[in-house]
């Protein structure tokens, strides 16, 4: 059972030698010994010696992997801390093998004015277990703050191309244009057609009244609803030549927008999230409002589909859209009140083995999803990969134990995970970031090295 923290005491210093590790890193696994130096990776290479009091950790064979860049999560702070904070998601995360997050903006008040993301970093600094980084959010009416921002303010623009939990619908063509023609920084998107979506919920309205089955969700934010606002989304991208991220794309025929290939020098990206993976639409009859989320989980062919996107290139980051609420507020009997939304950072990387244990993808190619291509293409400085000099942000995990998906272990402030019930394959052994031992696979250990991401001015 993972237990929430360890008593408060002086974090390992992030100096150490990892021995006898299979290091997963840049399409290959490597039998290596790797040393850390003031948080970073000083060395990688076979044999290496330890030095006077440095402390060395033995892998016994395990897997070293480059920590879980994972681009998309809301923490719920501030406002909505009921459900979850910076604190908590962030220990959440890294017990999950997640060293990085970038967070959305719809939070109370939402995040569209540079006085907001300050505040957020400023939390982060003062809280967070796990590196951070904050989106900034994009309204109808704050165009001029959008021109003004710049790599070091923010990591991205989120543009809500369809309604979801918050208020910031985009949906004026001339603020869009705006958008897509003058932001300074990626420009990531949530697409869902909301007349399509409103459409669809006034003919299950007329057929069911108030009392609409969560297993109306696929067809109520339905293929056609996000279809048509990603071809919105990718045309204007092509159009003003801007760098776009297409979020949580659910649908396999949205794939036919993307190209196929590396992440590098790609203008237009996408990617997909660990639930849309592991649940399909017949879940919906057994786990209700658990599952129900936007954009909604489809059907098996979709998921099948997503997986074949991961594969090709056309999905090039696997993330999580984390998204807690209360269970109080999921067991909500009224498919119209039950928020949209799972928690997953603590289960995303779990996820992803367990699609290597069945043959879906090669743990290589799990890592660059979930590693490499969010640090490729959000410019992440010094992170994302096991290189020299690089960061040590590192996790360690066992093909070969099992991890029991249990309301006990869940450290995220909402205390229930969708997989409950469910044993994965393997097990996080270790969590460090920039070289600080942050879970031990037991409990989350404090420690005070968490830094804020820093990104390049040009990014893939």
């Amino acid at each position: 059972m993972v237990r929430a923290t360890s008593r408060q005491s002086k974090a390992m210093t992030p100096t150490l030698l990892i021995t006898n590790a299979r290091l997963v890193n840049e399409g290959q696994i490597i039998e290596a010994d790797l040393r850390v130096r003031n948080g970073r990776i000083e060395r990688l290479g076979p044999s290496l010696d330890a030095k006077p009091g440095e402390p060395v950790v033995d892998a016994h064979g395990r897997y070293v992997l480059p920590g879980m860049i994972d681009d998309q999560v809301h923490f719920r702070e501030p406002g909505l801390t009921h459900k979850g904070n910076i604190r908590t998601e962030s220990r959440a995360a890294v017990a999950g093998g997640v060293t990085s997050f970038m967070d959305m903006p719809n939070t109370k008040p939402p995040t569209i004015e540079r006085s907001e993301l300050e505040r957020k970093y400023a939390i982060a600094a003062s809280d967070s277990a796990a590196n951070y980084a904050f989106f900034f959010g994009a309204t109808n009416h704050n165009i001029d703050a959008i021109r003004a921002l710049s790599s070091e303010d923010a990591c991205g623009v989120k543009v809500f191309m369809g309604a979801s939990t918050g208020n910031m619908l985009v949906d004026d063509e001339q603020t869009l244009t705006a958008i897509f023609r003058d932001s300074p920084l990626i420009i990531a998107t949530h697409c869902e057609s909301t007349p399509l979506i409103e459409a669809n919920l006034a003919v299950a309205l007329d057929r069911y009244g108030e009392e609409i089955p969560v297993t109306e969700h696929a067809r109520i934010r339905d293929t056609e609803a996000c279809y048509r606002s990603t071809d919105l989304a990718v045309s204007l991208a092509r159009e003003h030549d801007a760098q776009l991220h297409v979020l949580h794309v659910s649908s396999g025929r949205e794939l036919e927008l993307f190209e196929a290939g590396p992440v590098d020098g790609k203008a237009i990206t996408a990617e997909t999230c660990i639930h849309f993976l592991h649940f399909t639409d017949a879940d919906y009859a057994t786990l209700g409002n658990r599952i129900k989320c936007n954009p909604a989980i489809k059907s098996a062919e979709d998921r099948d589909q997503l997986l074949g996107g991961l594969l090709s290139g056309q999905l090039d980051i696997l993330a999580t859209d984390h998204a807690p609420h209360t269970m109080e507020e999921k067991s909500d009997p009224s498919y119209l009140r039950a928020p949209a939304g799972l928690p997953l950072v603590q289960d995303v990387l779990l996820g992803g083995l367990e699609l290597v244990h069945a043959g879906h993808i090669e743990l290589p190619l799990l890592v660059a999803k979930t590693a490499h291509n969010p640090a490729l293409r959000f410019g992440v400085r010094e992170r994302g990969f096991l290189r020299e000099g690089y960061w040590a942000d590192l996790v360690m995990v066992d093909l070969e134990a099992v991890t029991r998906v249990t309301s006990e272990r869940v450290l995220s402030r909402c205390g229930w995970s969708p997989f409950e019930g469910r044993t994965f394959r393997s097990r996080i052994c270790s969590t460090w970031v920039n070289g600080a031992l942050a879970f031990d696979g037991e409990r989350v250990v404090e420690h005070t090295h968490a830094r804020r991401l820093q990104f390049a001015a040009t990014r893939s």
